[in-house]
Parts: structure tokens; sequence; C-alpha cells
């Protein structure tokens, strides 16, 4: 019995990656994407020992450095400088070789004719950060990691359909699918679910046994260009040059990711009070974040990009009740009274102003859109372009022509005599709660 909470999507908003920079004009690190040019000639960030430090602050602190015990964004972001994928994304959407030689593909002979395979050529030469070699042994340990259902792996769907990876010699990974693939590049790609983590390292932590390796799971060897020196759970993580990097050592002599506070705290401590070089993720009234930037220490830099606001609509049965069932999916057998009943949620999308939304409440961060998947541009569908212009007389005409009415005149329509009574809840954050109240108010 598949005991799962299942919901629905509704996307109102495409937010955009929005990131606070100080106002200096250093190189990006070696390994890493350049920052965007300030245009400042200003010094990098130097402690009083004269090392270059880059701060990063994120209002939500890391729990772990990495994404495989934790799925938040943060975990990712903070495993993300010292642990390296087989290839990454970039921001239009093209893969990128990282540990990998290259991308495969069917005319280079690394993807199988008939799709059911993927062979990955490894970089050779390449040290974890304690020193020892890094293999193709690590790849196939990392799967069997997440992939054993006790180790509780946050990452676990991108290794769906996988039945095998092999270690074909020690720089070569061939992945067997169940079925044919059409896009065989979910498995060990991108930092958020693919990265790779030492097998010497963690082979005694795989199952029931993973979560208790504290040792390993807040100070994982890396492969990439840091590697972590103190990692505080919940508060700081301070990173060092890793001596073993294969590329040209990167520019910073010090990294520490910082986290705690709200979006506005974070997006002060760059723009105002200089305490940090560098924040994310700050859903700030766009006249306020205006208001810090004049102060001259920083600048915003805006990309639209793939993080969409959306509300979950739960499908399951929330009935008090149905005691331990209550809310699970059981299979589609615990369906919820009405939201399972389409014309519901798409009335409640119709009845959504998604322009006034971007305009009031995000400026310049962000922009409508009608798709859970907004980019790269060429993955966008136009087919539900409709929900970008709000319709309240349509929504209530559609509800009507499905006998979604109010029968006792307590101005409340009811399905199947059920009242049409949703509890809809969000995060401690100003921007999304003046969301939350525009919304109810339509």
């Amino acid at each position: 019995m598949n005991r799962l909470r299942k919901y629905s999507l509704i996307g109102f908003l495409l937010i955009a990656a929005m990131v606070f920079a100080a106002c200096a004009g250093a190189p990006a690190p070696a390994g890493d994407a350049p920052a965007a040019d300030t245009g400042s000639d200003a010094a990098p960030a130097a402690d009083a020992d004269g090392e270059k430090v880059l701060t990063i602050l994120y209002w939500q602190a890391a729990s772990l450095p990495g994404p495989y015990l934790s799925g938040g964004t943060k975990d990712a972001d903070a495993g993300a400088i010292t642990l390296e994928p087989l290839a990454n994304i970039t921001p239009d959407g093209q893969l990128v070789p990282a540990l990998a030689v290259e991308i495969p593909t069917i005319e280079n002979g690394g993807v199988a004719e008939d799709l059911l395979s993927i062979t990955w050529k490894l970089q050779e030469g390449v040290m974890w950060s304690d020193g020892t070699p890094f293999s193709a042994d690590d790849v196939v340990f990392t799967w069997e990691y997440c992939t054993d259902e006790a180790t509780g792996c946050a990452q676990i769907d991108a290794f769906e359909g996988v039945v095998n990876v092999e270690a074909v010699d020690a720089n070569t990974v061939t992945i067997t699918f169940d079925a044919p693939s059409p896009y065989p590049y979910t498995a060990f790609v991108n930092n958020y679910a693919g990265p790779i983590i030492q097998k010497a390292q963690f082979q005694d932590c795989v199952g029931a046994a993973a979560q208790s390796c504290s040792e390993q799971n807040l100070a994982p060897h890396g492969t990439g260009p840091y590697m972590l020196e103190d990692f505080k759970v919940n508060d700081v993580a301070t990173y060092v040059r890793n001596p073993h990097w294969r590329g040209e050592p990167a520019y910073f002599d010090r990294v520490v990711f910082k986290g705690g506070g709200d979006a506005a705290s974070a997006a002060r401590a760059v723009l105002e009070t200089g305490e940090a070089d560098y924040a994310w993720n700050l859903q700030v009234e766009p006249q306020i974040l205006a208001e810090m930037e004049a102060a001259g220490n920083g600048v915003i830099e805006v990309n639209l990009a793939g993080n969409v606001e959306r509300i979950l609509v739960n499908q399951t049965n929330v009935d008090p009740d149905l005691g331990d069932m209550r809310g699970e999916y059981d299979d589609g057998n615990n369906p919820h009274p009405f939201l399972t009943f389409k014309p519901i949620p798409q009335a409640m999308s119709m009845a959504i102003d998604r322009s006034l939304i971007a305009e009031q409440l995000y400026g310049f961060a962000g922009a409508p859109t009608c798709n859970i998947i907004p980019g790269p541009a060429h993955y966008v569908s136009t087919a539900n372009d409709d929900c970008l212009v709000q319709d309240i007389e349509g929504a209530k005409a559609l509800l009507d022509e499905n006998g979604v009415v109010d029968t006792d005149g307590d101005g409340i329509r009811e399905y199947n005599g059920i009242p049409l009574r949703v509890l809809y809840q969000t995060s401690t954050n100003s921007v999304r709660q003046k969301t939350q109240a525009l919304i109810k108010q339509w």
C-alpha cells in the first residue's frame, strides 16, 4: 500500500533567481560559473589575516552539506561547494561535463541505440579531498547508497528506472534502464540530485546506518575546488581550498556559508551593513529592496529562473475521523471529497490574478506564468496561457455548469453536499502572506 500524500499544482508566478552581491569586482572561484560583473573595482572581502573570504548568506541555514539526507536547496547548495556530479546543467538547459569527460550521446556511442543504457567516461586523475583517487566504484556506490530504501535518500527519484550501475573499468560507468529511456540524463546529473560521494568514507553508512553517520554526513570528502573545514548544523559552514583539486586554485582562500534570519535581514546584511558578500532567495517587497540598494554597498542581480510560486492542492481526504489514514494517498483509494473534481481546482486557478501579484508584490523580481516548468525557453509550453488573464466570471460559470452551486444560500458552494471550505497555508514570509491575502479575497 502506497501511503503517501499526493498533491496537484496550481502554479501562478515565475520567480527571479535574485541574489545580492556586495560591490566587489573579484573574479569567480575556479570551477564555478562566473559571477555577474558589478562594475566595481573594489577589492574582495578579506579578514584580519589578509585572506580573501567570500561570505554567502542563506536565510534558511543548511542542515547538512549535501542533498541525499535532506531535500532542501540550501543543503544541496552547501554540498555543491565540495561535491560534484558527472554533469551539470547550464542556465539555458545544456548539459556540461563535470566529473565526466564528455556528455554521452547516440552519436558518440555513449547512449545505446535501443536507449536501454548510457555509458559515462570519467576524467582520469581526479582525487578526493583526502588525497585518494576517485573512480567508477564511487559512482556505483552512490547509486547503491541512495537506492537502499532504508537509507532514506531524498533524491531516490533521480534513479527511477535504473536497474543497474556497473563499473566497466576504473574510468567507465554504464547505467542500465528497465525500459528505453528517451532522456537518460537524470542519474548523477546536477548538484541537486546527483553528486558523487566517496565509497571509502560512506561504505558503512548505507541503509539504516545512514542517519547515524554524523562524522561522514557533516564532513563529506569531495572532488570540487573547496573542502569542508567546519560545519555547524543550521548555522554556518566554512570551506577552504581543496589541495587536490585538479584545476586552477580557487580564487577565494575561504568560503563562509552562513544561515539564519529572514529574507529582509539577509538583504540588509549585503546591501546595508556589509556583513555578507552574497545573499540568495530574497522574497522582499521591491520597494524595500530599492531603498536598501540605494545605500550603495551592493547590487541586486535578477535573472528569471525556474522557481515557481505555487499552491499545492491536497488530493487526499483529510477528514479527522479517518485516524491514521487521514491525508494518506492509499494508491488513490482515499481521494479528497471535492479537490479531486477537476473543475473545482480549475476554477480556483481561473480566479487568480497572476499579473497583479507579480506587479504589486514582486516588481522586477517576478513574472506571471502558467507552467510549473517555465524554462529554459525552448521547453516552455504555451498550452496553458489562458491562466494569464484572471477570469472570475468564467470560473463561476464553470462551477455552475458542473453543479457546484450554493444550495442553501449561505454563500458557500457545495459539491455532493460538501461545502467548499479549504485551509490555505503558507510560510512566514511577508510577500507570501500578502499573496495569500489577495488570493483569499478572490
